[in-house]
């Protein structure tokens, strides 16, 4: 059942109805009414805006209690695009989603050396991309390129200069946040968090249909929690950084120390497909593989209640390259975790649930974060550094 929505703080009540019907899937004008306390008034000529600007489109009927049917009204998909670039550590994913977040087209290529974020390079692969996917040019609203750390200064207005059609940047976790956010059509009263795990751990949080980042866009460290203040160092000055314990790196170091599994899995070559050999044993009923995964799970869990207490979670999506083979262990143990320690939990439970595209969340992500930019301006500023 839908839930009274409260008006937009910032974004306005354009942004505040978009974010209802997007969430609603179809929804009357009525239905909007009620569920956003704005005027009738106030609805229809917002909605009359939304489909004169084609965001929005009516889709049929349905009959009403007082006589006269209700008409409904849903995004419509294809009246807007969004091209997101990720920039993993060996590979740049591009992807493109329409207005829901439904994708519409994805690529991965090589990541070439000292390939750091080039302009140049970025821009060449936009045009191969938006070309080949025949999209027409004038409902490309933009690019947002993600990463897991800052990218270039100056990035931001030469690839805009060059492509013309505005771009962002963001983390990608953060982005990947977004992305389930939006997909999973979740309403922007739940407060919601997605961890993504990868080579580093991030978080990305998003509250009241936006981006929670942070005084300078930094929001989301999640890898640099300690859970063991005399633990192990980390780069970041920190100790005990759940990071060092639970990210794709750290489990191929521990299974690497463990000379039965050296012996029986390729784990001596590139980190990911070390990583890969260890999770695909562990779901294959591998005891030594499983219970290295096991651990690293239970450090993830331990951090993520923190996360959950302090922000009163009710919705964690886990995504990244490091669930999308073994997610079903984290999330057992997160889940395992959150039910025992959980301070919400005799008010409310924790929904726990795995990305259906780990992989391409950050993707995804970006691209939606370009969708959001268009639909619902003032959700997504985008970071200029």
């Amino acid at each position: 059942m839908a839930r009274r929505e409260a008006p937009a703080a910032g974004p306005g009540s354009r942004a505040l109805i978009v974010d209802v019907i997007r969430s609603a899937v179809a929804i009357s004008r009525g239905e909007l009414v009620d569920l956003t306390g704005l005027t009738q008034p106030s609805i229809s000529n917002i909605v009359r805006e939304l489909i004169a600007d084609g965001i929005i489109h009516e889709i049929g009927s349905l009959d009403s209690a007082h006589g006269r049917p209700r008409k409904l009204i849903a995004i419509n998909p294809a009246s807007r695009f969004g091209i997101g670039f990720h920039l993993g550590p060996e590979t740049v994913t591009c992807v493109a989603v329409d207005l829901t977040g439904g994708v519409v087209g994805r690529e991965a290529v090589p990541r070439l050396p000292g390939d750091d974020g080039r302009a140049d390079r970025l821009a060449d692969r936009f045009e191969h991309f938006t070309a080949g996917l025949d999209l027409p040019r004038e409902r490309i609203e933009g690019l947002a390129v993600v990463a897991p750390g800052t990218l270039p200064s100056g990035l931001r207005p030469e690839l805009s200069a060059r492509i013309g059609v505005p771009v962002l940047l963001e983390n990608d976790a953060a982005a990947a946040a977004l992305g389930e956010f939006w997909s999973r059509r979740v309403s922007r009263e739940q407060a919601f968090g997605c961890l993504y795990l990868g080579t580093g751990i991030g978080a990305g949080l998003v509250f009241g249909g936006a981006l929670f980042r942070g005084a300078g866009f930094g929001a989301g460290e999640f890898g640099h929690m300690s859970i063991d203040h005399r633990g192990r160092s980390c780069p970041c000055g920190n100790r005990g950084c759940v990071q060092q314990y639970a990210s794709t790196g750290a489990t191929v170091q521990a299974a690497r120390k463990i000379p039965e599994l050296r012996s029986r899995l390729p784990l001596d070559g590139g980190e990911s497909h070390a990583y890969e050999a260890i999770a695909r044993a562990a779901v294959n009923g591998d005891a030594a593989a499983y219970a290295v995964l096991d651990q690293a799970a239970t450090c993830l869990a331990v951090a993520a209640t923190s996360v959950v207490n302090l922000l009163d979670l009710g919705r964690l999506v886990l995504t990244g390259p490091g669930v999308a083979l073994a997610g079903s262990i984290f999330a057992r143990r997160l889940r395992a975790q959150l039910d025992g320690a959980a301070y919400s939990r005799h008010r409310h439970s924790v929904s726990v649930e795995i990305s259906a595209q780990p992989r391409d969340a950050a993707g995804i992500g970006a691209a939606v974060l370009v969708v959001q930019a268009a639909v619902a301006p003032g959700h997504t500023p985008g970071r200029t550094s």
